[in-house]
């Protein structure tokens, strides 16, 4: 979306982070006011290591990914800069009925659920074979409130160190209505078949893939446990059904 929105994406997430900032300095609330970043693991885009942690060096790919990195750094800077309690969280892909219909998991989900009541024979994807670290919301909400009851602001990645392809997605979704899908073909020509009928399910569109991919995203969320205990309580399988 953010390649279609690049301007408008910038000024809510770089310059809208910024303002709330300076809101904080200008009235002088530096010692009231708590500020929690949603950070995002975008920032690290094309991965130069494997898991992602704090100290790994960011990458950004998309006009969203860099204006969440001037988010994250300007978070830094008036911490430093002011003494703020500011901090972010790099927080991996987490999901929950409530997530945008226009977001892969949530076209997957409702897609399996249509199929299942005869409302839809197909739906379409882009790349299967991207891999992400999805969690649920509610545990990670879970770990941003523990993040502002420390008593030193710091970053923390927020993930399940796990991490689980697009086309494994698919997969775990339609186990959860009976059915098993078998992938024929390459490339922008492969499909998705109900075994047994044979019925394509799932098919590729080209307009799904992103200008600049990020193939690979695995959070290494080791601090967190370490310092305020936080672990996630639900599953991929479970995140899904």
């Amino acid at each position: 979306i953010s390649f279609d929105l690049s301007e408008y994406t910038a000024e809510v997430d770089a310059l809208g982070t910024l303002r709330l900032l300076d809101a904080i300095r200008t009235c002088e609330l530096e010692k009231k006011v708590k500020f929690y970043q949603a950070s995002t693991s975008e920032l690290y885009g094309k991965v130069v290591e494997t898991p992602q942690k704090e100290t790994t060096p960011f990458y950004p790919r998309s006009p969203y990914a860099c204006a969440k990195l001037y988010g994250y750094w300007i978070v830094v800077n008036y911490r430093e800069a002011y003494k703020m309690f500011a901090c972010n969280g790099i927080l991996f892909n987490h999901e929950s009925p409530r997530r945008g219909e226009n977001f892969v998991t949530r076209k997957i989900t409702r897609s399996v659920a249509k199929i299942s009541l005869g409302l839809m024979e197909h739906f379409e994807l882009g790349n299967l074979d991207s891999k992400r670290d999805w969690g649920h919301a509610k545990d990670y909400v879970e770990a941003m409130w523990l993040m502002l009851q420390q008593d030193e602001p710091e970053d923390f990645v927020i993930a399940t160190g796990e991490t689980h392809s697009v086309r494994e997605f698919v997969e775990t979704a339609f186990k959860y209505i009976g059915k098993e899908i078998v992938w024929e073909g390459k490339g922008e020509s492969e499909v998705g078949k109900e075994k047994g009928t044979g019925i394509v399910r799932v098919k590729i569109n080209p307009k799904y893939f992103r200008p600049t991919e990020v193939d690979l995203l695995l959070g290494d969320p080791s601090k967190a446990h370490e310092k305020f205990g936080w672990k996630p309580k639900v599953s991929f399988q479970k995140l899904i059904w």
